[in-house]
């Protein structure tokens, strides 16, 4: 059986336009190697959109994802986004973005920004209309606090340690996921703690002040510590790309990474003062017993 072609020609005789098909690439020098598709996405508090964007430093923030009067935002929330890289201040225009954080319902309202209270209702009233409808469920107050039974020390968020830098991950090390597109344009499902791939060490470290961070009260903090792997994996990490896509470095980025960089005084309720427990398995007298049992 042979398949028909497309058309060529309307009915009229005129010639039939086709779309060429071409795929999204990063210029290597560009600021932000995160893909425009990648950058939306909805507040885990409010269900409401935001859009994630790289600061000059490559922290992410989430900003809110429609243009604003500048008359009609606060000097200190003016933010602005140039190739690709946002950056807090106005640009000179009448128009500028703003952080999510200062208009997200979920949030208690600073009583110094009137200017955006009646933004913030109208989220307020999508968001309630959205966990009416069953379309989002918001996230549970604290997430990270350990439960009433025995603790088991497994930290949601772990505190991780390459090229010197201490950060702050948003998910355990063993579900931390690669950003990159795979060929058919959907993010890699590989993970970045690999059998094959060298792996860190949990270390009980100082919890000191660095890069001039102030001290804690806490003596020592459960540290993920990959200062002993190679230059060229602990590049891999911080750019959260899974073996296979480390050696692509054409491969542009589709979700926003997980690595904040750690600050003390923010990030005070994730430290921990012991190990993570290991995963132990069952030995000959546990797998004995089981069988024994009635």
């Amino acid at each position: 059986m042979r398949s028909t072609p497309p058309p060529s020609r309307h009915w009229d005789g005129s010639p039939i336009a086709h779309r060429v098909r071409r795929s999204l690439q990063v210029t290597p020098d560009s600021a932000s190697r995160l893909l425009r598709c990648g950058q939306s996405d909805r507040c885990r508090e409010c269900g409401n959109p935001i859009e994630w964007y790289h600061r000059s430093d490559r922290r992410p923030v989430r900003l809110h994802p429609h243009e604003l009067p500048t008359a009609q935002v606060p000097i200190a929330c003016r933010w602005h986004v140039s190739s690709g890289v946002a950056h807090p201040a106005g640009d000179g225009s009448n128009w500028c973005r703003l952080p999510h954080a200062a208009v997200c319902p979920a949030r208690d309202m600073p009583p110094s920004l009137p200017e955006l209270a009646g933004l913030r209702r109208s989220l307020a009233v999508r968001s309630r209309r959205l966990i009416d409808t069953g379309t989002f469920t918001p996230a549970p107050a604290s997430p990270d606090s350990p439960p009433s039974g025995p603790a088991v020390c497994r930290p949601a968020r772990p505190i991780v340690q390459l090229l010197y830098v201490r950060y702050l991950a948003a998910r355990p090390v063993d579900e931390i996921q690669c950003v990159a597109q795979t060929r058919r344009r959907h993010r890699c499902t590989s993970p970045l703690l690999t059998s094959d791939a060298p792996a860190g060490t949990w270390k009980l470290m100082p919890a000191t002040a660095t890069d001039g961070q102030l001290a804690l009260p806490a003596d020592i903090m459960a540290v993920y510590d990959l200062s002993r792997l190679p230059y060229a994996e602990q590049l891999r990490w911080r750019a959260q790309r899974c073996p296979q896509h480390a050696t692509t470095p054409t491969a542009a980025d589709l979700a926003v990474t997980d690595f904040e960089l750690f600050d003390p005084l923010r990030h005070h309720a994730h430290i921990h003062t012991r190990l993570p427990a290991p995963a132990r398995r069952p030995g000959p007298a546990c797998r004995a017993r089981r069988t024994t049992r009635p």
